[in-house]
């Protein structure tokens, strides 16, 4: 359940997107019981893809998230990997704090599967997914309407973000970099994060907590990697893949809806 805080943000009217960044109130990251953190992001509104992007970013169209959920404040790590699912990592750079990769999207539902069944996450009701694309760009942009969550000038993005310009051609470790205003780490490069829709074009109209369609070829990756120019870190930037691909930039980070849905 909610706190009185939590509700109190999440029933601001027009939501959390219709504050002012500077004014947004900021809730300590829930720690979970292999020291993942994740954050809260309210419900809001906003406006998702570019119209100076790609063609499957467009159209720019309204997004109602409705419900609050939780969003880890970095990708998941090597060392909480093997915490869950054992083994070594599958990554190229096995680093306890660089995030895992190599990862496909069946493989990371199955991290999901395997930390919601750990006894302190069952007991604490908590039921982890990965983020849908719309909740992915809503976190992303966390208040914000430029190219990238740090602004329009790509100049800026290395203080953000690990990419092409200044990662020495690898993954980092998770956190160094500055977050986002909704405090999230890496939203933007080190790797690419999958999201739980299977890809599809996007239509005009108003979206409600959308998910994607029912069936597909190929499942959304988000927010660019090391080995990508500053564009394909865009706040609004698409890729997919089929489930099964593995990729050395390739990763992802939890979701948790705070009723455990």
């Amino acid at each position: 359940a909610l706190t009185w805080l939590e509700a109190a943000i999440t029933s601001y009217p027009g939501g959390i997107s219709a504050i002012p960044v500077e004014f947004q109130p900021s809730l300590p990251p829930l720690r979970n019981s292999i020291g993942i953190e994740l954050k809260l992001i309210p419900a809001g509104v906003f406006q998702m893809g570019s119209n100076d992007g790609d063609v499957d970013e467009k159209p720019v169209h309204e997004v109602r998230i409705t419900r609050p959920f939780y969003l880890g404040v970095t990708e998941v790590t090597n060392a909480q990997w093997q915490a869950v699912m054992g083994g070594e990592p599958p990554s190229e750079w096995t680093d306890a704090d660089r995030p895992v990769e190599r990862v496909s999207w069946t493989e990371a539902v199955e991290f999901c599967t395997k930390l919601s069944a750990l006894t302190e996450e069952q007991a604490a009701g908590r039921v982890y997914r990965l983020p849908t694309e719309a909740e992915w760009e809503y976190a992303c942009r966390a208040g914000t309407t430029t190219e990238w969550a740090s602004g329009d000038d790509e100049r800026t993005l290395s203080d953000f973000a690990w990419f092409d310009g200044n990662s020495g051609r690898a993954t980092h470790p998770v956190g160094q970099k500055r977050p986002n205003a909704w405090g999230l780490n890496d939203m933007h490069g080190n790797v690419w994060e999958w999201c739980s829709d299977w890809d599809e074009p996007y239509e005009v109209a108003t979206a409600v907590d959308p998910t994607g369609p029912a069936a597909g070829a190929r499942r959304v990756n988000r927010g660019g990697g090391w080995g990508n120019r500053a564009r394909s870190c865009r706040s609004a930037n698409r890729y997919a893949y089929v489930p099964a691909v593995r990729d050395s930039s390739l990763g992802f980070r939890l979701a948790l809806s705070p009723t455990g849905r």
